[in-house]
């Protein structure tokens, strides 16, 4: 009876302790939503890195990819691994400039395989994940506090995401996913600058200019 007690008063204190720290995360998630949602605009630059240890691949070995999100609402114009994805709120337009293609779809990029797209950026963790706090760690002299979210879906291709929070700005400073297949794939906001003056034409798709320069539209 004793050891069946014990065993008890565990398992209540280990399920208020998960509560707990599920709900002190998700309000710095909602702080962060809030404060990030009421910019006009935001201009992202931003690195990628990949690891896998199973693989052999330490994070470093390779340099780091370099991209700039231009992000209104639900829109954006993302500059990335050599292609440019505008997003008007109702077409994507995925415009690969090295083959001087293009191909055009109704609505946003698909998220089933768990990968998080700039138009879910600060909306993603409010659906179809567990949250608690991380560590909170000093890089570059800057506190991060790290949330840990896990898909509840079981057969996501994304079994983890770390996002780190500036404590003092309440902004996110790095996001790292770690796939089914032990990849880790880190993005670290390099450079960030809100309510710039910017043309609506930014995420708009200008047909005549690619056609002028004789893109494939699909």
């Amino acid at each position: 009876m004793k050891k069946t007690g014990i065993f008890f008063l565990s398992l209540v204190i280990s399920t208020v302790t998960f509560s707990q720290q599920s709900e002190k995360a998700k309000t710095l998630l909602d702080k962060v939503a809030t404060k990030m949602g009421t910019y006009k605009n935001m201009y992202i630059g931003f690195s990628q890195t990949l690891s896998n240890e199973d693989a052999g691949i330490n994070e470093g070995d390779e340099p780091p990819i370099r991209g700039i999100l231009n992000l209104q609402g639900q829109k954006y114009n993302l500059d990335y691994l050599g292609n440019t994805f505008i997003y008007d709120g109702k077409k994507l337009y995925v415009i690969n400039n090295d083959e001087k293609e293009i191909s055009i779809s109704d609505g946003d990029l698909e998220d089933s395989d768990g990968f998080i797209y700039p138009s879910k950026l600060l909306t993603f963790y409010k659906e179809g994940y567990n949250y608690k706090m991380g560590e909170l760690k000093n890089i570059n002299g800057r506190k991060i506090q790290f949330v840990i979210l896990n898909p509840i879906d079981s057969n996501s291709d994304i079994i983890k995401v770390e996002l780190g929070i500036d404590a003092k700005t309440n902004h996110i400073y790095k996001l790292i996913q770690t796939g089914s297949n032990s990849s880790k794939t880190t993005f670290t906001i390099t450079k960030f600058k809100s309510n710039q003056i910017i043309s609506d034409k930014l995420f708009t798709f200008n047909k005549e200019k690619y056609i002028k320069l004789k893109y494939l539209i699909d």
